[in-house]
């Protein structure tokens, strides 16, 4: 028999029980759904009913009772409290090129300060302004959560995930950040950036984490947008991919100046419904990704009936300013069909705006985008990825309302 002893039995335990985990993670993995057949029966939380049972029918009603409530759910059980007080902002241009892009474009690279007691987080805004006409422009603001040579202000790397180029030449602004500013992407760091200001959520099992820091991020670009008159802040478009997806959303439904909120491959606790159970779980991301959501999500881990709500009232909070939410065809993950279900299950609230989605019964076939909608969606043939496919049809998408309303 062999035994070990010493400093080689703890060493042995510490591959055994790496080995141990690394074993349940996989299996947690293969465990996952993507057989329709198996998806559970679930009834889901009606947006328009009160917490006292009141049958919503009204925009007033909808407004100052239920939207509200639904709200602080999913501050409370999901995305944690948005802290709305600072002690100063400040924007300073860093740098400047008036003839970026071979002169199409105004290069404004922004840092914006936010102050908080004796603490100070910085946003670094890279900003491409069309140059062919002296009007605000619209802008699609991205929340990026790749690497930072994606949205290179330089353009010595061009990538589809950020085609600067391509929205230039439709006639939009394009502005990114990087979520590193608000909160490192890691579970280990990510205090060090917006939950320096506001150390008191980190002791509250509602409190904010790294998805709703970089929601707040996006709300401290808003405000710069608002001051700069080469911008539209009035037509503002709020996008992210995946993990940037979820916070897109959490952002809008914040803030409400956002004029239209884009969520690409954004799946669980972004634009899907938890309760299919398909692709990933709540239990899987809350493993995976402990810092992104409050402490309070961690209780309904393979306990998706118990919420309050589901990603279709994310998507409530939002109306009535147009939404797009996407998919790829090899990404089950984010399970595309949750995704359109969750929008078909928001328009209830859109239509007490008497905004009509266009949405059909069903989702469209693959790299068959529905833009012409309120609500919109596409189902894109590919892996999980956000291309110059997904930006040509939001350029569509925004087109669409912000011509309509002139």
């Amino acid at each position: 028999m062999l035994k070990i002893t010493g400093k080689g039995f703890s060493t042995f335990r510490k591959h055994t029980f790496a080995l141990l985990f690394v074993t349940t993670l996989i299996t947690r993995i293969q465990a996952q759904n993507y057989d329709e057949r198996k998806v559970p029966r679930y009834t889901l939380p009606e947006p328009l009913t009160t917490s006292s049972d009141m049958e919503v029918k009204n925009i007033k009603t909808w407004e100052k009772v239920r939207r509200p409530e639904i709200l602080q759910l999913f501050e409370d059980n999901i995305y944690g409290q948005m802290p709305e007080y600072y002690d100063k902002i400040s924007y300073e241009i860093t740098s400047e090129d008036k003839t970026a892009m071979n002169g199409k474009a105004h290069l404004k690279q922004v840092l914006i300060r936010i102050t908080q007691k004796d603490k100070v987080v910085k946003i670094n805004l890279t900003l491409f302004i069309p140059q062919n006409s002296t009007k605000p422009k619209p802008v699609f603001l991205l929340i990026n959560n790749r690497g930072k040579e994606n949205t290179d202000p330089e353009r010595k790397v061009k990538s589809e995930f950020w085609p600067a180029e391509m929205l230039v030449d439709n006639g939009y602004a394009a502005a990114a950040f990087h979520v590193s500013d608000l909160a490192p992407d890691h579970k280990d760091n990510y205090t060090n950036g917006v939950l320096q200001l506001y150390p008191e959520q980190l002791k509250m099992d509602n409190g904010m984490k790294a998805i709703g820091a970089w929601a707040w991020g996006a709300s401290r670009v808003m405000d710069y947008f608002e001051q700069d008159k080469d911008i539209d802040a009035k037509r503002v478009a709020v996008a992210g991919h995946s993990r940037g997806g979820k916070a897109s959303l959490w952002a809008a439904a914040q803030d409400q100046r956002f004029a239209i909120c884009i969520s690409n491959c954004s799946g669980n606790t972004g634009a899907a419904l938890s309760r299919r159970q398909f692709g990933e779980r709540i239990a899987r991301i809350n493993t995976s990704f402990p810092h992104w959501f409050n402490n309070n999500y961690k209780k309904f881990n393979d306990k998706e009936d118990s919420l309050p709500v589901d990603q279709h009232m994310l998507i409530a909070l939002v109306a009535p300013r147009p939404v797009y939410a996407t998919n790829a065809s090899k990404d089950l993950w984010a399970d595309p069909t949750g995704t359109y279900l969750s929008l078909k299950n928001a328009e209830k609230v859109y239509a007490l705006y008497h905004r009509k989605s266009a949405l059909p019964p069903s989702p469209p076939n693959i790299n068959e985008p529905v833009y012409r909608s309120i609500l919109a969606y596409h189902n894109r043939e590919g892996e999980h990825n956000m291309t110059s496919y997904d930006w040509g049809n939001f350029i569509k998408f925004a087109d669409y309302h912000y011509k309509k309303g002139r």
